[in-house]
């Protein structure tokens, strides 16, 4: 998912046998209270950004963050789990060996928070509108290998069909894309407006200001994975890093996850026994991506790859990070298999000379005038600065930065309106699927313009596999192909951080790679 972040990676090593996904069931669980529940809502702060409160029409991780709260999918992701779990369904499972038909059976009783009845024809008409709607910023992509729902008569089932085999379809169906909506308040043809969502999830939520805050209440009418909830949330919104960790030093706010300055992680102390500290698995990644379509400067290949020959990401890592972020060097991050280093293999250290020669084979004349665009983030400024440094410094480039706002950010890129563009990428679930198809895939939710017949091959022979501890050399030789072709260049990947005062638990619980943000999770001791 893409974003301020959009979804990203995890340092987890799969099953290598995979059976689970092929059958998943369990029994039902009602919410309840948590213990040190005094009434009081925990205060959460974050700097991702929520970019529509309907789930047909987002594909990032500040949004995702909230539906997991306020929707509920057919399936989820329990704490430290690589392997979803039923949630709106009892149980789910691949029908026959070929991995096109999966059929899902809903909990009995399931409500919605406004009190309407949910059933299977929510959840078909949920996906339907995904499809029909196609939103350019929406979860589309994901959903790419689906062809048709269908709705049982009595409302209990759902069976979905694929235009080819997926194994990781029910990978696909536990994260927000899967998000459930009330087919009497959604339109079936256009995203909804406002500042209202109604769901099936853990929370209700009560009370909503764009860009500022999220009040979340418990949902008395929740039926599925989740066994309690610690206590009401409010979620506020920041703008940016810096005003977070003010907000964080005044203890405005008790819970500080993404994204904190790096100048604050790097100076994280175990001895302070005021304030805890968890690391979490989930490891968010960073790409410059081209906008492959004709007539950009950056269409060329020679070009991005003279850019891939020259830009330094150890200097990036530490001058700009402070080293709280690792190099990157390949599609896919460190701790989901497959992972190689593809880009350190082809370009293993900054060299402009190569660079001058490549673009000179090529006919390129210098220097190639481009423009780089970004977003909101920890140190985006300083980021896109220094890579504008580096490749400038070549003689070899001329580069225009420019900051826009998210929402503008999205549109922009998707209409192909930036040359080149600085995204982060969160994973949607715990699997390489979630690097390759939506990021280099036909269609692929950067929408560079980057296709490519051997990727789309190698990404279809994965996703037959149910096995998926067994695809690591196709995904290998995915990321040899896309360092070849340089749709985009990996800078780095890094580990969330998630503070929190000495009273509130829970927060290790918070995120886990698993695309998941448990804000349920969260009491007060």
């Amino acid at each position: 998912m893409r974003g301020v972040q959009l979804r990203g990676a995890v340092r987890r090593t799969l099953p290598a046998v995979a059976a689970v996904l092929l059958a998943v069931g369990s029994g039902g669980c009602r919410l309840t209270a948590g213990d040190g529940d005094d009434g009081r809502p925990v205060s959460v702060g974050t700097t991702d950004t929520v970019s529509t409160l309907d789930p047909a029409g987002a594909y990032d991780a500040g949004s995702w963050a909230l539906y997991g709260n306020v929707y509920q999918s057919l399936l989820t992701f329990g704490p430290g789990s690589a392997t979803p779990v039923p949630d709106a369904a009892r149980r789910c499972g691949f029908r026959g060996d070929d991995l096109r038909t999966y059929t899902c059976e809903l909990r009995p009783g399931l409500r919605f928070a406004n009190g309407h009845a949910l059933t299977a024809k929510d959840v078909k008409f949920s996906f339907d509108r995904i499809v029909r709607i196609k939103s350019p910023q929406g979860p589309g992509s994901l959903l790419e290998t689906l062809r048709s729902v269908e709705a049982s008569a009595d409302g209990t089932t759902v069976t979905f069909r694929l235009k080819v085999p997926d194994a990781t379809f029910p990978l696909k169906i536990a994260t927000g894309a899967g998000s459930v909506v009330d087919s009497r308040l959604y339109p079936a043809d256009r995203l909804r407006r406002g500042n209202e969502a109604d769901g099936s999830g853990p929370y209700v939520l009560k009370d909503y200001q764009p860009g500022a805050s999220a009040g979340l209440e418990r949902n008395e009418h929740y039926t599925g994975a989740v066994k309690k909830v610690g206590a009401d949330v409010t979620v506020r919104y920041f703008a940016d890093p810096d005003r977070m960790s003010q907000a964080w030093k005044r203890r405005s706010v008790e819970v500080a996850a993404r994204q904190m300055p790096p100048a604050d992680v790097a100076g994280l102390s175990s001895s302070d026994s005021a304030v805890r500290v968890h690391e979490n698995a989930a490891a968010n990644t960073r790409f410059l991506v081209f906008n492959l379509r004709e007539g950009s400067p950056v269409q060329p290949p020679a070009v991005r790859r003279a850019m891939a020959a020259v830009i330094d990401r150890q200097a990036i890592a530490r001058d700009v990070h402070l080293r709280t972020v690792e190099p990157l060097y390949s599609l896919i991050p460190q701790g989901l298999t497959g992972h190689a280093t593809s880009f350190f293999d082809a370009y293993p250290k900054p060299d402009p000379e190569r660079a001058r020669q490549l673009l000179q084979k090529a006919g390129v004349a210098v220097p190639v005038d481009f423009g780089l665009a970004y977003s909101q983030g920890a140190v985006t400024e300083q980021e896109a600065a220094l890579l504008k440094k580096q490749l400038e410094a070549t003689g070899l480039f001329r580069v225009t930065t420019r900051k826009v706002a998210w929402q503008e950010f999205q549109e922009g890129y998707a209409r192909g309106a930036y040359d080149a563009y600085c995204v982060s990428w969160v994973a949607d679930f715990p699997d390489p699927d979630t690097f390759t198809s939506p990021l280099v895939g036909a269609g692929n939710a950067f929408h560079s313009g980057y296709s490519s017949s051997r990727v789309e091959e190698l990404i279809r022979a994965t996703q037959q596999n149910p096995r998926r501890g067994l695809v690591a050399d196709e995904i290998r030789s995915i990321q040899k192909i896309v360092a070849e072709d340089v749709p985009m260049v990996p800078l780095w990947q890094k580990k969330d951080y998630v503070l929190s005062t000495a009273a509130i638990s829970g927060t290790q619980y918070l995120s886990d790679g698993t695309g998941i943000w448990r804000l349920w999770m969260l009491g007060r001791i």
